[in-house]
């Protein structure tokens, strides 16, 4: 079971890993950053299908086609975890290494985009001082994960709920032999 936990989230941490690398690589010198984030997010939905699939095989080849919702999510779980912490250790790498002026230009996109919609003075100067706050927490190694998971734990962990329900099955002749 832990093989099948293993490899299905090594598997999803590559490919998450995998799409943010070569997108990032593009959308940083491409001056059209529309699509990034829907590109980052559908990356993560397809990374996760390895939930449902980890889960599936918990299912059927450890649990003789039967798993408890309990047991399912905490498979799912913890192949979110290895994916997302992929997906963590890929961006530090490549910010750090490669991008480390991103949250410079990211927020100068941020204030060029928010000025042609109409935003006023007062506004782009509020984005503006968040947008400071997130360049000082990344400087803190701790925040900076912190933020990183904040980006794909949820997606995967909204993926794990939804596969626990789907493939959930309670053993029906193991509960009428205990009552």
């Amino acid at each position: 079971m832990k093989k099948n936990v293993i490899v299905c989230g090594l598997i999803s941490g590559f490919i998450v890993s995998a799409i943010m690398a070569i997108s990032m690589a593009y959308y940083s010198k491409s001056a059209d950053h529309e699509g990034s984030m829907l590109l980052g997010y559908a990356s993560m939905l397809l990374a996760f299908s390895l939930v449902f699939v980890g889960i599936k095989n918990a299912r059927d080849r450890y649990g003789n086609g039967y798993i408890s919702f309990g047991k399912a999510f905490t498979t799912g779980l913890f192949i979110t975890l290895i994916g997302s912490t992929a997906y963590v250790i890929t961006w530090a790498v490549e910010y750090n290494m490669f991008m480390p002026d991103f949250l410079d230009k990211y927020v100068d996109h941020a204030i060029k985009t928010a000025r042609e919609s109409g935003a006023s003075q007062a506004e782009l100067d509020k984005q503006l001082k968040e947008m400071e706050g997130y360049k000082e927490m990344y400087k803190n190694p701790i925040s900076f994960a912190l933020l990183t998971y904040m980006e794909i734990l949820p997606v995967g962990i909204l993926v794990t709920l939804v596969c626990s329900l789907i493939l959930k099955r309670k053993n029906k002749e193991a509960e009428l032999k205990t009552t």
